[in-house]
């Protein structure tokens, strides 16, 4: 699912777009803001997805939820509703204080984004640019847009969007709040790895196959042939005179040296990949900044992991790989859109407004 560990702390920029701040937390990688709960509560099922497990005992409450705008002006839900986690095997894994998960599935009618459409001002649409900085904050638009970043003119980043078509999994437990995208094929420098391409379709008898995206998982994970495909062609890809080491972490598959690797304003200079979706001319481009990351002084790591569970989407892309990047998810047009890297554009998700929101 499609999950940040969170609880609301909502600012009103505009008319239309509601800016919720994000942080990184530094120790699980997870994508929080604060946590609470409250008395007197009924109760619902609730899933944390870092110990694929659902209960019964998260509470359910509704409390009334302020937003403050530019001018000062306050605009409130006076029931929102909202759940928390009260069983402690729940919140196992989960980031220091954090106490439940907020929900952005596509037709829960408590989903964050369905619940603020209720207000004739906003559409079920919403945009997350997570920072990949632990110190600064990424944001989450809540809106039809425009969604803006400073550079430090201010820029509209929800221009240039590719967009794609958001594919049901019906045999999925929790079919209508996850987001599934039709993947065709992976280059990596501009070369198709060759892939078994059943995995990457939706199993009609399972739950497998297909590509479901996930801020839970810190990094993407990849079917088993999938990922020793693409690892080997990431391998050929390298410069020569990069030299392969042994991963210091158990998580990562691929390690190497960073010693010649350059630093581009993309970050680190190694093969570009590109995740190709419907067709063969629209594709998502991932450079260096979210494809490797900095393990230590010299050591650079794959951010790509291998599955290590059965009955899971073959591809499932994770937060590393989101990092500067809009995605936007326009739940009454069924689609995702895909923007490129900020980095190009020397600004990043941490960017927003910090006028109005600190």
């Amino acid at each position: 699912m499609l999950l940040l560990f969170l609880l609301l702390n909502i600012f009103l920029c505009s008319s239309e777009v509601l800016y919720l701040p994000v942080t990184k937390d530094a120790s699980t990688l997870q994508y929080i803001t604060e946590p609470g709960c409250n008395n007197n509560s009924c109760y619902i099922w609730g899933e944390n997805p870092m110990i694929d497990w659902f209960d019964d005992s998260a509470e359910i409450a509704d409390d009334v939820l302020v937003i403050g705008s530019t001018p000062g002006v306050r605009v409130t839900w006076p029931r929102f509703i909202f759940a928390c986690f009260v069983s402690p095997n729940m919140v196992r894994l989960l980031a220091n204080g954090v106490t439940g998960i907020a929900g952005f599935g596509r037709e829960s009618p408590i989903s964050i984004p369905n619940q603020l459409a209720l207000d004739p001002r906003f559409t079920k649409k919403f945009g997350i640019c997570l920072s990949s900085s632990t110190t600064s904050r990424g944001v989450i638009f809540i809106g039809s847009g425009p969604y803006y970043v400073y550079n430090p003119k201010k820029i509209d980043i929800s221009n240039n969007i590719l967009y794609t078509k958001l594919i049901a999994n019906k045999n999925a437990f929790l079919v209508t709040q996850e987001y599934y995208i039709q993947v065709s094929s992976i280059k990596i420098a501009g070369q198709d790895i060759p892939l078994n391409k059943t995995l990457l379709s939706i199993n009609k008898k399972d739950i497998d196959g297909g590509t479901r995206i996930s801020t839970a998982s810190p990094y993407t994970i990849l079917h088993p042939s999938i990922y020793y495909a693409f690892k080997t062609a990431f391998i050929n890809a390298l410069p020569k005179n990069v030299a392969l080491v042994e991963s210091p972490m158990k998580q990562f598959g691929l390690c190497f040296s960073s010693k010649n690797i350059k630093i581009t304003n993309v970050g680190p200079d190694v093969p570009v990949i590109d995740i190709v979706l419907h067709k063969p001319s629209a594709f998502w481009r991932i450079y260096g900044t979210n494809s490797v990351v900095q393990v230590s002084k010299d050591v650079m790591c794959l951010a790509f992991v291998k599955q290590d569970e059965e009955r899971e989407p073959s591809i499932v892309i994770g937060g590393h790989q989101l990092e500067e990047n809009l995605l936007i998810f326009d739940l009454p047009g069924k689609k995702i859109g895909f923007g490129s890297s900020l980095k190009p554009q020397q600004t990043s998700c941490s960017q927003y407004d910090n006028t109005i929101l600190g």
